[in-house]
């Protein structure tokens, strides 16, 4: 017979599971997921679930009350974070007002909200109203699913996953950046699942001249959920024949160029669909990445997938703000001279058992792949 601790455990990673499928879809909210259970003959039994709808609204806790319906009165809810106590301009009941009302008589939150209009209230509440309340439940793979919203909330700033792929020998390009077919299919598939869990790309304009990519999710079922589409380019270089502008009016394109790049540039891009923003350079002249960075999660982006190549990577990394690195390797060498994919700066952070830590590694198709995790 498994223990309550087991049982707990058991739960949330399904809470867990099903925070997940709303990843990219519910900025600038997070992804929450939650079941309730409720105690029967036969043992533990799931009577509602759900989790956070797109554009934030419902709740998964709402999402899960509205299915289990007066099963609820005398049942555990499991929730992926503390439930939510504050009313907002979007209207909606509280979390912690539908928990109370809903009769629930024990609460297991794997992590507190670092919301500083949360941040442990909504625990307090539930515990001021008899309710028992377990946290710390899979904390740590709660941290890393709300990891985007935790940034967001206390350092003003999205996560960011930058991931480049790579031939056996180590290049992401070949001769002066030429464009090379790396991946194997199932790989390729792979990236487009990614993209679906984030709610923007991120690319450098180096990478779009060089590619022209279009940078949507190309899966049956899941082209509704191609992300935000963002360039970082300083002088507007975009051309408006580029793929991701004319595609500008199905999926959203926002450049990011220097304060001083040409407003004539930024007319034609505007005028073709997109959206312009600018930030300061920074010291070298490029873009700078921290204050880009914070421009976006004052938009609501909380979670950004980085396609942008060797040199923006590297740039993210060595500013702390490569949260994962994802490399894939291909057991196809170039056999020539190319661009490295994993430039030396990264290389060394990688390497460095203090700063980061490989989280996932595996196969998918022919080609491997590591999820590094920064860690300080």
């Amino acid at each position: 017979m498994p223990d309550l601790d087991e049982i707990d455990r058991a739960f949330m990673a399904r809470a867990l599971e099903l925070g997940a499928r709303g990843l990219g879809q519910t900025w600038p909210n997070p992804s929450v997921g939650a079941v309730v259970v409720r105690d029967g003959p036969g043992g533990p039994a799931v009577v509602g679930e759900g989790y956070t709808q797109p554009g934030g609204r419902p709740h998964g806790e709402a999402m899960a009350f509205d299915q289990a319906g007066d099963a609820a009165s005398g049942a555990t809810l499991y929730v992926t974070l503390e439930p939510c106590s504050h009313r907002t301009l979007r209207g909606g009941t509280p979390c912690v007002e539908r928990t109370v009302l809903a009769g629930v008589r024990r609460v297991v939150s794997a992590m507190t909200d670092p919301n500083p209009q949360i941040a442990g209230l909504g625990h307090a509440l539930l515990r001021m109203a008899g309710i028992e309340v377990v946290t710390g439940v899979l904390e740590e793979q709660a941290q890393r699913s709300h990891r985007g919203h935790v940034l967001r909330v206390t350092q003003g700033r999205p996560m960011v996953t930058f991931k480049v792929a790579r031939t056996a020998d180590g290049f992401a390009g070949g001769a002066g950046g030429a464009r090379l077919a790396i991946s194997c299919r199932e790989s390729g598939e792979w990236v487009h699942r990614l993209r679906a869990s984030y709610d923007a790309i991120m690319l450098g304009i180096g990478s779009v001249l060089a590619d022209d990519p279009l940078l949507t999710v190309r899966l049956p079922g899941l082209e509704i959920r191609s992300p935000v589409r963002v360039v970082l380019d300083s002088s507007l270089r975009l051309p408006p024949a580029a793929k991701l502008v004319e595609g500008a009016a199905s999926v959203p394109l926002w450049v990011i160029a220097a304060e001083d790049a040409p407003v004539a540039a930024e007319e034609r891009l505007v005028a073709a669909g997109a959206e312009v923003m600018r930030v300061s350079r920074a010291a070298a002249g490029h873009l700078d990445l921290g204050e880009a960075l914070r421009l976006l999660a004052t938009r609501g982006i909380t979670r950004i997938f980085s396609e942008g190549g060797p040199t923006v990577g590297e740039q993210l990394a060595l500013q702390g703000f490569a949260d994962e690195v994802v490399v894939s390797t291909s057991p196809k060498p170039l056999g020539g001279e190319g661009v490295v994919a994993v430039r030396p700066g990264l290389a060394a952070l990688l390497a460095d058992p203090e700063i980061y830590a490989v989280t996932e590694a595996g196969q998918i198709g022919c080609d491997r792949f590591e999820v590094f995790t920064r860690i300080a």
